[in-house]
């Protein structure tokens, strides 16, 4: 009967701890792209990296097109 609820026990909460790792992942990309990307862009501006920020937004711009398309 232990063996039984052990077994349940670990098969209930490895679901839930592998549903919290792919939340957590999910909000980790959201939070990188809308929050985080524009503020480090926008930093490499003021800091008169220029020249990296600008050819690092071109290439996401095109990924971004390119992955607009395939949906």
């Amino acid at each position: 009967m232990s063996f039984l609820f052990f077994l349940f026990f670990v098969l209930i909460f490895g679901k839930l701890i592998g549903f919290a790792f792919s939340a957590t992942w999910g909000l980790f990309k959201v939070l990188m792209y809308i929050v985080f990307l524009p503020v480090i862009l926008i930093g490499m501006v003021f800091c008169g990296l220029l020249y990296l920020a600008f050819p690092i937004l071109i290439v996401i711009g095109i990924v971004s097109l390119i992955a607009g398309f395939a949906d």
